[in-house]
C-alpha cells in the first residue's frame, strides 16, 4: 500500500503547478515512482481522491508552504544519487531566475561552494539567469579584496553567471523602495531606545513612533539621510507589521540604519544603509527571482520578505523558496572573521594558504570544479543538518583531484 505522505506530496506538487487545483491522474503518475502498479490503482484511488479534494480546499499560499514539507519525497529518483530533484513551478519556456548571495567579508570557502552550486545546476538545467549578488551593505565588515576574488573564483566554479550585482552600488534604488513603504504607511522612523523598543514589541505593544503620520516619517527619513541630521544609532527605519504576530521576530523589524563607517567601495558617499530584508527584497523583485535556495536559518527572513512583497502588491511574485540545512564541518574553521584575523596575525600566509578550506586554496591545490559539484549533489537540498569531518570531505573531493597540481 502506498504511504499517505507520498500521495500528499504529489497532490501538493500538482496543485502548486496548476494554480491550486490538483488532479488525481497526475498524482497517480507520480506514485509510480514509489511502487504503485497499474493493478493497484483501483485499490488506492479512493484515498487519492480524498486527499486531492482535501488539498484543493486549501488556500494556494498554504498549499505552497505545505508542499515545502513534502518536497524531498517527490521529483527525483533516489536510487541514482547523481542529480538534484526537479524544481517545482518551472516555466519550461523561460527557465528559472536564481541567485547566490555571499557577503563580501572575506574570500569564499567550501561552505559557500556547497550553498551556491545547486542554483547554478538548476539554471544550467532549465535555462534562465543566474545572478551572483555581492552583499556589501555592512561597511565595517566589507573586505575590499572580496570583489575581484568573488568574480575570479565563481567564474571558475560556476561557469554560468549572468551578472554580478554589487549591493552598495544600488543604494538609491533601496532608498526609493524605503520611501515607497513610508508612502504606503508600512514603514516609520523609530527614535526609541533599542532596549525599550524590544520590551514593548515583545509585549505586542507599539512604540510611540509607530503612530507618526506619513509626512512626519518622510521628514524624519530625510533627516536620517542628512549628514547634519541624526547621528549613528539615533534613528532606524522600521517595517510596520502585525504586532499580534506570535513570532516576536516578525514584529516591526528594521529596514535601514545609519552607519557612518568608511565603506571600502563607496567611501563616505552614503550614511544610511539598508539591512538585509530591505536590500534582499528589493533585489529579488528587481531581478525577478523565481526560485531561491537558502539556509533554513533564514525562515524568519523569508516571512519578513513575504510581508514586504504583499505591501507592494507582489505577493504572487514571491519566489518559490527551498530551505536547506547546514553542513557542519566538525574540524574545519569556516568563520571568515576568524580566518581573516588569523591571516592578519601571521597564522596563515593568506587566503590561499593550503591549510585553509577557502575556495582559493582548494583551487591552488588542484581540485577540479567537478569534485565540488559531486559533493554538493551528494549533499542535496535537504533541510536536515549534516555533520562532516575534514577527512570525509576530502574522501569525496579527492576523487577528482588533478594530480600534477596537488600540493604536498
Amino acid at each position: 500500500m502506498i504511504e499517505k505522505k507520498y500521495i500528499y506530496a504529489y497532490a501538493f506538487k500538482n496543485a502548486v503547478e496548476h494554480n491550486g487545483k490538483a488532479v488525481a491522474g497526475s498524482v497517480i503518475s507520480g506514485l509510480f515512482n514509489h511502487g504503485l502498479t497499474k493493478d493497484k490503482i483501483k485499490e488506492v484511488l479512493p484515498e487519492i481522491n480524498k486527499i486531492v479534494s482535501e488539498v484543493n480546499s486549501i488556500d494556494f499560499e498554504k498549499q505552497k508552504s505545505e508542499f515545502e514539507k513534502y518536497f524531498e519525497l517527490i521529483g527525483h529518483r533516489p536510487e541514482r544519487g547523481d542529480e538534484l530533484p526537479e524544481l517545482p513551478n518551472v516555466d519550461l519556456k523561460k527557465g528559472v531566475i536564481m541567485r547566490f548571495a555571499p557577503a563580501a567579508s572575506g574570500q569564499l570557502h567550501i561552505g559557500h561552494v556547497i550553498a551556491g552550486i545547486p542554483s547554478s545546476i538548476y539554471v544550467q538545467k532549465y535555462g534562465g539567469k543566474f545572478y551572483v549578488r555581492i552583499e556589501d551593505t555592512n561597511p565595517e565588515k566589507t573586505d575590499p579584496d572580496s570583489y575581484k576574488g568573488f568574480v575570479r573564483d565563481l567564474n571558475w566554479l560556476f561557469g554560468n553567471v549572468t551578472e554580478y550585482i554589487i549591493q552598495s552600488d544600488r543604494l538609491p534604488i533601496y532608498y526609493k523602495y524605503a520611501e515607497e513603504f513610508i508612502k504606503r504607511d508600512s514603514a516609520y522612523v523609530c527614535t526609541c531606545d533599542n532596549d525599550k523598543f524590544k520590551e514593548l514589541v515583545n509585549n505586542k505593544k507599539p512604540c510611540p513612533c509607530r503612530k507618526r503620520e506619513i509626512l512626519e516619517n518622510f521628514n524624519l527619513w530625510k533627516k536620517m539621510l542628512d549628514k547634519n541630521g541624526f547621528n549613528e544609532g539615533e534613528a532606524v527605519l522600521r517595517f510596520k507589521s502585525n504586532l499580534e504576530n506570535p513570532n516576536p521576530a516578525l514584529r516591526d523589524f528594521p529596514l535601514a540604519r545609519i552607519n557612518t563607517h568608511n565603506h571600502p567601495r563607496q567611501k563616505k558617499k552614503f550614511r544610511v544603509w539598508p539591512l538585509m530584508n530591505l536590500s534582499v527584497t528589493v533585489d529579488d523583485i528587481e531581478y525577478k527571482m523565481t526560485h531561491i535556495i537558502r539556509g533554513k536559518d533564514h525562515k524568519d527572513n523569508s516571512e519578513r520578505q513575504k510581508m514586504m512583497y504583499k505591501v507592494l502588491g507582489k505577493e504572487n511574485e514571491f519566489p518559490y523558496t527551498i530551505f536547506v540545512g547546514r553542513v557542519k564541518f566538525k574540524d574545519i574553521v569556516l568563520s571568515k572573521s576568524k580566518i581573516k584575523a588569523a591571516i592578519e596575525d601571521g597564522g596563515y600566509e593568506g587566503w590561499d594558504d593550503v591549510r585553509l578550506p577557502t575556495l582559493l586554496s582548494l583551487i591552488k591545490r588542484g581540485y577540479q570544479r567537478e569534485a565540488f559539484f559531486k559533493f554538493a549533489i551528494q549533499r542535496g537540498i535537504s533541510e536536515t543538518d549534516k555533520v562532516i569531518t575534514q577527512a570525509d570531505l576530502f574522501k569525496i573531493i579527492n576523487a577528482k583531484i588533478i594530480t600534477k597540481k596537488k600540493c604536498s
